[in-house]
């Protein structure tokens, strides 16, 4: 037994079931002196006269409504309803005619087929098992009325066919029927109405493919136009000027670390190239293109950018402030002036003034009896200096550069291993020997110097450095005869032949091999040095043996 329908045992699954009693699925077939419904035999059995459809008493159970045998499905029984609480199965039949165990057939006016009950559904009985009969919602002669004899069928009126099908919204907008919502039938009467409607209509046809091609056309144009400036940018050949400029000058400078794009967008900005590509170009298939200095340059206008970077690797066109190693601060802000094309005294002016706002390190600010606070920050370099530029902007550049390479050299950390009390003393070191050395060579030897005789306890000379550089310093001069009576008596603190120790602060602007001297000196006991030549310095360790190059060079002077 199963739950929801009668299995193959023998038997029934609900005491009320009209099959009770038949003995299972053997007895039925015994009395039915059939087959089994799925022995291979065909499920429906059919007599041996057609018979007419029969309305009310069988629903749509095997005949169609048209007279037609429906073919008879053993799951439902022939019953095809909406739904499956409308079936009507096999066994409704079977409550409106008795069972008769002689012949399996009902004994009513009728002949009924008998469905057999699948198994495997579960629902094969289930109308049978509510014991009453559903009602025949198509059992009425009007749910499938017989068809009409083809002569007396009224044939359905074709739809009127017009020359243009205005779409799925039925309809068009006055602007395509040329600006007028009027009925032409209604104006015109019948006839004329209808041939004034196609003739409009052809009208309205020929505006709207007119619209059409405006705007395909138009975007047709759109589409070629920008493919063409896509090819330009991706395929084409840059722009470009050609030849050597129309005359007119123009100053352009060139930033440090400045890249060909930035070189080329500087000198499109300036009218000198046509456009950054070309120039990116030319620098690229030059073999020392990429050799270009940051500085400032006079070029032309409209130039090729081949003969752009040929000039701008020429020193001819270079408008560059070139700052000496050693140079002095006051001689710097002359050159200033002159490249600016200024006053003379302006830069000097600017410098006096507003040097607290130049950007210098902590360390140098707030030293006592210093000449000039910006001595040893304007770094011997190459500097864009061009006219139109104001002085507080230059120095300030240059006061970067010296800052960038004394952090780059470590002078901050550097100073306490060396004795010296900081940066400032220790930049006060490099600029004597930058003054007093005559070749990178005797940088290393005379950093020796300097320390050795700032010892307080040395025999040599008692922490005295009596340097000439110090006292031509403050003088503002580049002497070399001197005498000791007038070295001696000179009161300033910069003269160290007059005070012990280093003067109160740089007196000069030391370059880099100045520098890496007076971080790294010498350990050979030199306490001094005479230069014979002007070009090499001899050293020695010994006032005596100083003495004796003294009178050296004295002879050769008289000579």
């Amino acid at each position: 037994m199963t739950e929801y329908g009668r299995g193959q045992g023998s038997e029934p699954w609900h005491p009320e079931d009209p099959l009770y009693g038949d003995g299972g699925w053997g007895g039925q077939q015994a009395h039915a002196g059939r087959q089994s419904p799925y022995g291979g035999q065909p499920q429906q059995q059919y007599p041996e006269q057609p018979q007419q459809p029969q309305y009310g008493d069988w629903g749509d159970g095997g005949q169609a409504a048209y007279g037609q045998p429906q073919q008879q499905y053993g799951q439902y029984g022939g019953h095809q309803q909406q739904g499956y609480d409308q079936q009507q199965y096999g066994a409704q039949a079977q409550h409106q005619q008795p069972y008769d165990d002689s012949n399996g057939w009902g004994s009513g006016a009728q002949p009924h087929v008998q469905y057999p009950t699948d198994p495997s559904d579960p629902y094969g009985q289930q109308n049978a098992g509510y014991g009453a009969e559903q009602p025949d919602f198509y059992g009425t002669p009007d749910a499938y009325p017989p068809p009409e004899p083809p002569g007396r069928r009224r044939a359905e009126p074709e739809p009127q066919r017009t020359d243009w099908d205005p779409g799925p919204d039925e309809g068009e907008h006055a602007f395509f029927a040329g600006g007028n919502d009027r009925d032409d039938d209604a104006e015109d009467g019948g006839g004329r109405g209808d041939r004034r409607g196609r003739g409009a209509k052809k009208r309205r046809n020929g505006c709207a493919c007119l619209v059409v091609c405006l705007v395909l056309g138009g975007g047709v144009a759109g589409v070629g136009y920008f493919g063409y400036q896509f090819y330009q940018d991706r395929f084409g050949a840059a722009p470009d000027y050609a030849g050597d400029g129309n005359g007119e000058q123009v100053t352009v400078t060139i930033p440090k670390g400045a890249g060909g794009w930035t070189i080329g967008q500087e000198l499109k900005d300036k009218g000198v190239v046509k456009s950054v590509d070309a120039f990116v170009a030319a620098q690229q298939s030059n073999p020392r293109g990429k050799s270009i200095q940051d500085g400032v340059y006079t070029l032309q206008k409209e130039m090729s950018a081949e003969s752009a970077v040929e000039l701008l690797l020429s020193p001819e066109s270079r408008s560059n402030l070139i700052i000496a190693e050693g140079k002095r601060n006051v001689d710097i802000y002359q050159l200033i002036d002159k490249r600016l094309e200024v006053d003379t005294g302006t830069t000097a002016k600017v410098a006096q003034t507003k040097w607290k706002s130049l950007g210098l390190p902590d360390w140098a600010m707030n030293h006592e009896n210093v000449k000039d606070p910006l001595e040893g920050f304007l770094y011997p370099s190459s500097y864009s200096v061009a006219k139109g530029q104001k002085p507080e902007d230059v120095l300030k550049q240059m006061v970067g550069r010296a800052t960038e390479k004394y952090e780059e050299l470590g002078l901050e950390t550097k100073a306490d291993n060396l004795g010296l009390e900081g940066p400032w003393q220790l930049l006060t070191v490099a600029s004597l020997v930058q003054a007093e050395g005559t070749s990178h060579d005797d940088f290393r030897k005379m950093a020796e110097v300097v320390y050795n005789r700032l010892e307080p306890g040395n025999e040599q000379t008692n922490g005295m450095l009596e340097f000439d550089s110090t006292y031509n310093y403050i003088k503002n001069q580049s002497k070399l005869d001197l005498s000791l009576s007038e070295l001696r008596n000179y009161d300033n603190p910069y003269n160290t032949y007059y005070t012990k120790g280093l003067p109160p602060g740089p007196i000069s602007n030391p370059g880099e091999e100045a520098l890496k001297g007076a971080l790294d000196p010498t350990d050979g006991g030199w306490y001094y040095f005479i230069s014979l030549d002007g070009k090499t310095s001899e050293f020695t360790k010994t006032n005596e043996d100083h003495q004796k190059l003294v009178d050296k060079w004295n002879a050769s002077r008289n000579n």
